[in-house]
């Protein structure tokens, strides 16, 4: 294929060398949003869910066994169908962010479908007042005993229970307070255009040019994206602020002493494990971080690298735009050397319409894999544009989307994984797919090229995620006393971003606005810990399969089937692996390290 200089590249010449890229085909939720399905769906929903109220509502202490069994499978139905309805309603939104009969629809499905959810919560309240006696008796019978992992899921929260009345009120709440919060965010960010050379681009087309093998279109692209944000910036204050008081006075209420308590037991993972993690990583900030960006400004001729240059490719690096075909051969060809089956899997994504890959103008950014329910499959959203770092996006969107279809016979209520093992199959097949591009790699300036941008992704991956974690944690706290200024979150940001990345890196300027787009932040506060704690993780199990090839891939794959019926105690044990262990985070860095050293040696 012909290698291309980015800078040259037109966009039509772009859109021939990728290929045709594919678009979603929806219509296996709903045949569109005035469907007499979906109609259908919310009038039989509304009907069944306030049956099911009449029928269980003050009666679930008085119900054996088997009865409970029914009653929570006959739940589990409902909550898939609402799913479904959420999910469909989401993905059409992620579609275009900037259509308002789009916006008005995801508000108004959102709304019809707490309003069902509010009728239903009882359920979960009502469940946990039970004795642990009275429920243990009951999950003798068969019927009941199956859901026995989300009831002891459902049950952690226990203690951080509130009256019926208030939990009723915080539920009927979220779409006009956080959810309209997040939204505001969204469709803000989808509607920011960015000059720059006489076009007005996209976010997730501005920050692929940070990427571009031009500098003067590295910096031209990385000050229109600071401008642009600064001149947001309070908006995007005034949401984080908004949110973060607003889990404040939830945390407060529900006797979580720590802002990040409350992602941790919803992860079911041991606060102690999660400060061991960010400690662990914390302090291999010199080792990682800091020397690769000096060996980064080494090779650039300067004592420091402007902040634009933190993903800017090698000096000797060729971009080229890579085809859409090429990057699904490679791909599911990484994954068919693990595993038949799993290249298998991924394979569907591919033969139906369940990938959307184009770029297009109000479309959301980044890329993500939605599970929607078990009756449907998943689907994936990227932003693809030719480069390495977008196959190894489809690479690691493609280990979600696998992850859940094989996690899919849990059903409904038990298919989803904690946010800290569902890093796990994502980055996993980052990690195959790199592996196999490596492998076939003799050439040593090749080889040093895609070494380098898997360091940086990992870097990314572990070190960034922890300093955004932290950033979160400073930020939660002080807002626990006053709100936080622009600038003030924008010393914080810096503060956090020079600690994590180094004095190889001038950290400078309208660097200080970029803060306010991360969506993680607003969307699921303290989420980003997950992705550090999934690649020191495939790190540990990517080591083990090195050593012992046989049998590993059928017990990986057990690994995602299991979904979320096990905690990560349990799902590790079988490969001898326990993030408990003070030394499991430091193995899992030594990985990066071994990188950072071969990079060293290749000069």
């Amino acid at each position: 294929m012909r290698v291309w200089a980015t800078a040259e590249l037109s966009e039509k010449a772009r859109d021939v060398a990728l290929g045709g890229l594919p678009e979603w085909d929806l219509s296996d939720l709903y045949p569109g949003p005035e469907s007499t399905a979906l109609a259908r769906d919310l009038t039989e929903l509304s009907r069944n869910a306030e049956d099911f109220r009449q029928r269980y509502q003050g009666h679930l202490g008085s119900l054996s066994g088997a009865e409970l069994g029914a009653a929570v499978e006959t739940y589990e139905r409902l909550q898939e169908k609402i799913g479904r309805i959420t999910s469909y309603a989401s993905l059409i939104h992620a579609g275009d962010l900037g259509d308002p009969e789009i916006g008005r629809f995801f508000q108004t499905m959102q709304e019809r479908t707490n309003a069902i959810s509010t009728t239903l919560l009882f359920f979960t309240l009502e469940l946990n007042r039970l004795e642990d006696s009275e429920l243990e008796a009951k999950l003798g019978d068969p019927a009941i005993a199956r859901y026995r992992p989300w009831l002891r899921d459902t049950r952690a929260f226990r203690p951080h229970q509130l009256s019926d009345e208030i939990e009723k009120l915080l539920h009927e709440k979220y779409v006009a307070g956080r959810a309209a919060w997040m939204r505001l965010f969204d469709e803000t960010i989808a509607g920011l255009r960015f000059p720059l050379r006489g076009k007005e681009l996209t976010e997730a087309e501005a920050l692929d040019l940070l990427s571009d093998l031009d500098p003067e279109i590295r910096r031209d692209a990385a000050l229109t994206i600071g401008e642009i944000l600064g001149r947001n910036t309070r908006t995007f204050a005034l949401i984080t602020n908004t949110l973060a008081k607003d889990k404040e006075i939830e945390d407060r209420w529900r006797g979580f002493e720590r802002p990040i308590s409350s992602r941790n037991l919803a992860n079911f993972v041991e606060d102690e494990v999660v400060e061991a993690l960010i400690a662990a990583v914390r302090d291999s900030y010199p080792r990682l971080s800091h020397r690769y960006y000096q060996l980064k400004a080494r090779w650039f001729g300067v004592e420091a690298l402007p902040f634009w240059d933190r993903n800017a490719p090698l000096p000797e690096e060729e971009e080229r735009a890579i085809s859409w075909s090429e990057a699904q051969e490679t791909v599911l060809s990484a994954y068919g050397t693990f595993s038949p089956e799993m290249a298998a899997v991924g394979g569907r994504f591919f033969g139906a319409r369940w990938i959307d890959a184009p770029v297009r103008p109000g479309k959301a950014s980044g890329a993500f894999a939605h599970p929607t329910v078990p009756s449907a499959h998943p689907y994936l959203l990227l932003n693809y544009q030719g480069r390495v770092r977008d196959v190894m996006t489809l690479a690691h969107e493609l280990g979600h989307g696998v992850h859940q279809l094989l996690a899919n016979g849990q059903g409904y209520l038990m298919a989803d994984t904690p946010l800290t093992l569902a890093e796990t199959a994502s980055v996993f097949g980052e990690m195959l797919t790199f592996r196999a591009l490596l492998a076939r790699e003799t050439d040593p300036r090749r080889r040093k090229i895609m070494l380098a941008g898997k360091v940086e992704d990992m870097l990314n991956t572990v070190v960034r995620q922890i300093a955004f974690v932290t950033f979160e944690l400073k930020v939660h706290d002080e807002r626990r006393e006053a709100e936080l200024t622009p600038d003030r979150l924008a010393e914080i940001w810096l503060a956090v971003q020079r600690e994590s990345l180094g004095p190889a890196l001038r950290l400078d300027g309208v660097y200080r606005h970029y803060w306010s787009y991360i969506p993680h932040f607003i969307h699921t506060p303290f989420y980003v810990y997950a992705y550090a704690f999934g690649d020191c993780l495939v790190n540990s199990l990517y080591a083990l399969y090195e050593d012992a090839h046989q049998g590993f891939a059928e017990k990986y794959l057990e690994l995602l089937r299991a979904g979320g019926t096990m905690r990560h105690r349990e799902l590790l044990a079988p490969f001898g692996l326990d993030a408990a262990d003070p030394s499991f985070w430091s193995r899992g860095l030594s990985v990066v390290a071994g990188f950072i050293d071969e990079l060293a040696r290749l000069g």
